[in-house]
């Protein structure tokens, strides 16, 4: 901030015809800004040069058919010089504009409710929150990963500048953190919808909530303070370049300016519901409101108000109606009240709150530092002293109104109670769903409310503050062996003759990736493999022992299969046989996974076990295998065989088709000590990222790999298994743009650099830095 002056007013944009409810600074023009609001459009906003104090509306964008709640600013990049501008609705879709055309370039489709909430990072991604309880990460015009894990709304996010960490907060009174795709902590603290985020450092951020409590965390977990000021819902909240200054808004109608850890500042409006604030280029504070209109407030002596725009604010301010239990003036007896004397002492603090009688009414002034006096902020109603006009019984409940609506011809009426202290819009909301009708009728019904409700006196308030989206009984959606390549040639995988560090550490040319052949596990003693069946047979249970000729069709298969050079062809008795003691007890199971592990590679048991709807059952068991509680031995024989599925056709449409099931119960084996998981979990990612290369268009799916690869190079020790994900890594991002983007937004390159200087094996700083060369 440029001091430590006091926030004026400096002008006041009849913007929108209903609520902002998001605020952005533009990168273009300088000192711009756009909003955005529930009248379906947005806008941009620029200085005016003949006009110190007051913006003209540059831009209007049109392309959402319902609400619009959120916006943000995709920085400047060749393509888009001046930026992109993208904005979340209540139609469910991301709509994107440039500053040159009214109509979206594009529109991101994918969430199943309200888009409330999104931030921008770098290389152009997008973090959207929604209240079908998911985050969601675009790049360009797709979506590269969804974020589960809430169990209600993400009403807020935010992506951390470094390291490809991302914020999601939520309904569910939890703030989560993301990395690769993959929750990595959760706070708890707050004890009401977490509303809003606001990232400080690359080490710590900001969070607001519904329970009136602003909180600073680090990264790593711990909060480490708890500001309290505001008296009702917090909804926003903008850091100052310093990173320590801060602001917020919310229900309690106040701007709060945060200096040293204390509020210096309140700043009250005539409108119920401050949604949302940001800090423009030159330091001054937009706000949007309910009333639809967006106050701009300054520091800068020149660039405040006229005297008479100033006087105006005051005076619509002081006409205000106070609803007591909206804000912090609690219960009021009038017979109780001081009278106007009361003003003549000076407040003691910034936004200090006074209540006084003035004949049969009560008037709440606000004291100013600034301006060494006190300020009438509005008049009070709703107190417990004054009498409530008639009110209605429906289904047990006291109502101001009770309306009937007809949305049949000939047909009975709906019911539609209401209190005066109630939002018409929520109300509607409500009501449509509760009776199954289109939400294409809410204007109709919220602008009936509004017109059957003018001039009224309020009811008595409810118990507790009502959010207008969130509700006082709020609204929340959704409740050993390591493989080796099977092409001929120098192979860095197998080590040992057929790979010479010595040679190829000074070769120009990348011989490590991109890697389409596939990686098997091959390797086999099956002499060990058939010794351990009958030991482990000898001593099953009577109903689970084998029968000598079921040992000996395995004992064959075992042999026709470890020869790739056999020319003799499973019989399909052998390989019913195989499926079926694949079953075995999960703790004697282990050597005929082994045998299977073999099988899979031979074209025929590939064709029968991985095609049709055997492929399903034979993909699901192996995922049964690889729960987390499972037993190591059998994750590791299951993740093997999903690798060695890869050598034939139906076993690689198989896999495709099975991709998000079979990596992200893979990646669940990341927190698993053991180092042969590794080894083929790495494998499997290096897999699947050889069959995607070449394919544009696959960008989910290579979002997939680069997500499990990253998360499990967070915990794998073993040199072979990062070499293998380092494999994996070059050959999703290779030849396309859009990986490497989303590999750099994911901090891939922050997270790997440790590698390229590894020496032993020298593969894996070798590989590391090619890597490291194709995502600069």
């Amino acid at each position: 901030m440029s001091g430590s002056n006091s926030f004026r007013l400096r002008c006041s944009l009849a913007a929108h015809e209903m609520d902002v409810r998001g605020l952005a600074a533009a990168s273009f023009p300088h000192g711009a800004f756009v909003s955005v609001s529930r009248d379906r459009t947005a806008r941009v906003w620029v200085p005016n040069p003949s006009e110190n104090q007051v913006f003209t509306e540059m831009h209007c964008m049109n392309g959402h058919s319902n609400f619009v709640s959120c916006v943000c600013i995709i920085a400047p990049n060749e393509t888009y010089p001046r930026g992109l501008i993208a904005t979340g609705g209540h139609d469910n879709n991301i709509c994107v504009f440039s500053l040159d055309r009214p109509d979206p370039l594009f529109t991101l489709k994918g969430h199943k409710n309200t888009v409330c909430t999104l931030s921008a990072g770098k290389f152009g991604t997008i973090l959207s929150g929604s209240w079908d309880t998911t985050a969601k990460v675009w790049l360009g015009e797709k979506c590269m990963m969804t974020l589960q894990g809430h169990s209600a709304a993400v009403w807020a996010v935010v992506i951390l500048p470094e390291q490809g960490l991302m914020l999601s907060g939520s309904a569910d009174k939890t703030i989560k953190l993301w990395k690769a795709g993959r929750c990595e902590n959760t706070y708890t603290g707050h004890e009401d919808c977490v509303r809003g985020l606001a990232v400080i450092s690359d080490m710590e951020f900001f969070s607001c909530s519904n329970d009136a409590s602003i909180r600073r965390w680090m990264v790593t977990g711990e909060c480490v303070q708890v500001y309290y000021g505001h008296t009702n819902y917090i909804y926003s909240l903008a850091v100052f370049p310093n990173g320590q200054d801060f602001i917020s808004t919310g229900e309690d109608r106040t701007l709060r300016i945060w200096r040293k850890g204390e509020c210096s500042q309140t700043i009250r409006l005539p409108a119920q519901s401050v949604w949302c604030c940001c800090i423009l280029p030159d330091g001054d504070i937009a706000v949007g409101a309910s009333d639809g209109i967006i106050r701009v407030f300054t520091e800068s002596q020149e660039r405040v108000a006229s005297a008479q725009d100033l006087q105006a604010f005051e005076d619509e301010l002081s006409k205000a109606i106070i609803d007591p239990k909206t804000g912090d003036l609690g219960d009021i007896k009038i017979e109780d009240l001081p009278g106007r004397e009361h003003l003549n002492e000076p407040g003691n603090r910034d936004g200090q709150t006074r209540l006084i009688k003035e004949g049969s009414n009560v008037e709440a002034y606000q004291w100013s530092m600034s301006d060494g006096r006190w300020v009438k902020i509005g008049d009070v109603v709703g107190g417990s002293s004054q009498q409530n006009s008639k009110r209605v019984m429906y289904e047990g409940k006291e109502y101001d109104f009770v309306f009937s609506i007809d949305v049949n011809e000939g047909g009975p009426g709906l019911k539609l109670p209401y209190n005066v202290t109630d939002d018409p819009w929520l109300t509607a909301h409500n009501f449509l769903e509760k009776n199954d009708l289109s939400p294409m009728f809410l204007d109709q019904v919220a602008n009936f409310i509004i017109e059957n409700t003018k001039g009224h006196t309020l009811g008595p308030a409810p118990t507790s503050a009502t959010d207008p989206f969130t509700g006082g009984g709020r609204y929340i959606p959704g409740s050993e062996s390591t493989g080796r390549v099977s092409s001929s040639g120098a192979d860095p995988f197998t080590g040992g003759s057929a790979y010479s560090s010595s040679s190829a550490l000074k070769a120009t040319t990348n011989i490590f990736f991109p890697n389409t052949d596939g990686v098997m596990f091959e390797q086999a003693n099956t002499t060990q493999i058939l010794g351990k069946l009958r030991e482990l047979n000898n001593a099953a249970p009577a109903d689970r022992k084998l029968s000598d000729a079921a040992l000996d069709s395995l004992e064959k298969l075992l042999h026709l299969v470890a020869d790739q050079k056999s020319q003799e062809q499973p019989t399909a008795e052998q390989i019913s046989v195989l499926w079926r003691t694949s079953h075995w007890p999960e703790d004697i199971v282990f050597p005929v996974l082994d045998i299977l592990r073999l099988a899979v590679r031979h074209p025929e048991v590939n064709a029968q076990l991985c095609g049709g709807t055997e492929g399903s059952s034979l993909c699901n068991h192996l995922l049964g295998l690889m729960s987390p509680e499972g037993r190591p031995a059998n994750q590791m024989l299951a993740l093997r065989t999903l690798c060695n599925c890869f050598s034939g056709s139906h076993g690689r449409a198989l896999l495709l088709g099975q991709r998000d099931a079979v990596l992200s119960r893979s990646g669940d084996l990341c927190a698993v000590s053991n180092k042969n998981i590794h080894v083929a979990l790495a494998t499997l990612v290096l897999n699947y990222a050889g069959r995607l290369y070449g394919q544009p268009t696959e960008i989910e799916a290579k979002a997939q790999c680069l997500s499990v690869a990253s998360t499990a190079l967070e915990v794998v020790q073993d040199k072979e298994a990062i070499f293998r994900l380092l494999v994996a890594l070059g050959t999703t991002v290779a030849g396309d743009s859009t990986a490497k983007d989303l590999a750099r937004s994911l901090g891939v390159n922050s997270q790997i650099s440790k590698y390229a200087r590894v020496s032993d094996p020298a593969k894996v700083g070798e590989c590391c830095r090619l890597v490291l060369d194709e995502l600069q």
